[in-house]
């Protein structure tokens, strides 16, 4: 009997659960059709089991659905029309909740799923929403309860790192003056650089007593809820997973998995600002040579050679480690141990050179070169020709700046009937404004980030690298300083574009891109421009332009929340150069002629915005 009477009443519980819940949905919904629905990203999400709230935003307005289910209890919340771009992620705790995790539901949902342990439950009438903007939502939790029958389960020990070999108390750094926040965790060619904010980190390093891991220790620090990339696959020497915890309330916590016979790693502060975290001793890895012990180079010269090659030499054996810099968006070649003589002249860059700036500076006990490489550069592998002499060489990339007629190596799409189209009309090139003028082209996605992959294997990074290219080129022959944020198929995130940009104290931005819907709709092409705030105009310059240079289908200029624009101080556009799944815009972007109507296009539209300003 005693059993009868507890099933009823669970039956009872759950019936008024599920009501409570309709009640809560229902509203929660018609609180969400408020904001208007635009196809985003997802940016960024933080749950604090501490405080009972989830945290979550996108790059543009998202209508959220949300549910709660039983048995066990989960919040699930779904955002239609929201990417993900990466396999699940899966956060673990101790506790009442028991995990969050993170994925691509279906082609154009991604779904959050709060779950809680076995035998707790929450209130629905006490989950309260919060739309914050059209693209930020807080999710205030209540406290869970233990209804689970019989006494409430033993609470899981945390998971804990390997042991560490941990410093006496009086060893330990002092804490930093104002907290410090880490904003992003990046991977950079021979270390990793995070991105900081707030006060000047204090950090410790730790080796593992079991040398499979290094732990770097930020003292006075949390993670912002805007990093994404926590726990990363790499492989920059010999690290094959960097993860970043928030350890405890007041720190930070860097964990690199590496072999137990690499070197130690460190974390120093960027003279640029954030933390740039290198080995110590490298280890026979790609693109880096042994330092010698104890011995401090000379680096005699930086120069580029007759075959344009650059060639860096020393007055004994040099090391160094080479790679993408996120810190200063160029590419690196640091010299270990070494300093520049008090004679040294840096490198003299002639007319048509392959590199637009080379800098030799003293880094700390080290001399770093940032290089920048004009349009269609790309860097080789270091060749070490002598122990005192580098030679690196710089090589067209994959999309070289080449006569329109000349096929490129974009795989070529399955052949599908392309309407006729009549000749544009040309249109006359607008004068060369006057003055200071410097442009910034963001090329999208790159490096492990294809962005849309369309009709025949074409991928947006590749499409619209190409053509950032082109408009850098027409623009420079028109007496236009540009500044690209990649010229690489390197990996960037969101807001180094942003940074590269307000740097170069740019006169305008203009980030390119490829459209995409799903491949069973080849019927929609043409072409989109997004604004935001001061952009309209220079947005409806472009668009024009295009549409006459190139007679692609008018899709429109309209305004867009995304992250690029709204962060950017000058007047900001994102042109989407066509469909990829789109059977006109597919067959026409996978041809070079096309691309560099395109390009040129483009930059007409940006000389005759900069002329009328």
């Amino acid at each position: 009997m005693e059993r009868g009477l507890q099933s009823t009443r669970a039956k009872k519980w759950n019936k008024r659960f599920n009501l409570q819940a309709y009640f809560l949905l229902c509203s929660f919904y018609f609180l969400l059709l408020t904001f208007p629905a635009q196809a985003a990203r997802l940016q960024s999400w933080r749950l604090s089991p501490t405080q009972n709230q989830l945290e979550f935003s996108t790059d543009d307005g998202v209508q959220p659905k949300a549910q709660l289910l039983s048995d066990p209890t989960r919040l699930v919340i779904d955002l239609p029309g929201v990417t993900f771009g990466r396999p699940q992620v899966t956060e673990n705790y101790s506790g009442a909740v028991r995990s969050i995790r993170v994925g691509q539901f279906d082609r154009g949902t991604t779904r959050i799923v709060v779950e809680y342990a076995p035998g707790y439950t929450v209130d629905p009438s006490r989950i309260q929403f919060q739309g914050r903007a059209a693209n930020q939502w807080a999710v205030q939790l209540p406290t869970p309860t233990f209804s689970g029958g019989g006494a409430a389960p033993i609470t899981p020990p945390p998971v804990t790192q390997p042991p560490i070999a941990q410093p006496p108390i009086s060893q330990l750094p002092p804490p930093a003056t104002g907290r410090t926040f880490i904003q992003s965790l990046q991977p950079t060619g021979d270390g990793f650089f995070l991105r900081t904010t707030g006060g000047t980190p204090t950090v410790r390093s730790i080796r593992s007593t079991d040398r499979r891991q290094m732990i770097i220790d930020i003292f006075n620090s949390s993670i912002s809820p805007s990093l994404v990339q926590r726990d990363l696959p790499v492989n920059v020497n010999g690290v094959s997973r960097a993860q970043i915890t928030q350890f405890d309330a007041n720190t930070v916590r860097l964990t690199l998995t590496l072999p137990i016979t690499s070197g130690n790693w460190n974390a120093s502060a960027s003279p640029s600002g954030g933390l740039i975290v290198l080995p110590q001793t490298v280890v026979g890895t790609p693109g880096t040579s042994q330092p010698p012990a104890g011995q401090t180079a000379i680096v005699q010269s930086v120069e580029l050679d007759a075959n344009r090659q650059l060639v860096i030499r020393g007055n004994q054996p040099l090391s160094y480690t080479a790679g993408w810099d996120r810190a200063t968006s160029s590419y690196r070649v640091l010299i270990r141990s070494a300093r520049t003589d008090a004679n040294f002249r840096g490198p003299q860059l002639p007319a048509g050179s392959p590199l637009i700036q080379a800098r030799v500076r003293q880094d700390g006990n080290d001399v770093a070169i940032l290089l920048t490489p004009a349009s269609g550069v790309q860097f080789g592998e270091i060749v070490q020709n002598s122990p005192q002499q580098l030679t690196l060489p710089l090589r067209r990339g994959l999309f070289p700046v080449v006569p329109p007629t000349t096929p490129t190596p974009i795989p070529t799409p399955t052949p599908v009937p392309v309407p006729p189209r009549p000749t544009p009309t040309p249109v006359p090139r607008p004068p060369v404004p006057n003055g200071r003028l410097v442009v910034v082209i963001d090329p999208g996605h790159g490096g492990p980030d294809p962005g849309a992959v369309g009709i025949g294997g074409i991928q947006e990074k590749e499409i619209v690298l190409d053509i950032s290219r082109r408009v850098q080129a027409n623009l420079e022959r028109s007496g236009v300083t540009v500044v690209m944020t990649r010229n690489a198929d390197i990996d960037l995130d969101l807001q180094p574009r942003v940074d590269i940009a307000q740097r170069a104290n740019a006169t305008i931005f203009v980030s390119i891109h490829a459209n995409a819907i799903s491949l069973s709709r080849p019927d929609i092409s043409g072409l989109e421009t997004y604004y935001f705030q001061s952009g309209l105009e220079l947005a409806r310059t472009i668009h024009r332009n295009v549409l006459q240079g190139t007679g692609i289908e008018d899709r429109g200029v309209r305004s867009a929340r995304f992250f690029v624009l709204r962060r950017t101080s000058m007047p900001s556009v994102l042109v989407e150069v066509g469909f990829v799944t789109g059977r006109n815009d597919a067959a026409r972007l996978s041809d070079s002629a096309y691309r560099q109507r395109m390009a040129d296009s483009i930059a007409r539209g940006v000389l005759d915005y900069l002329g009328r300003r």
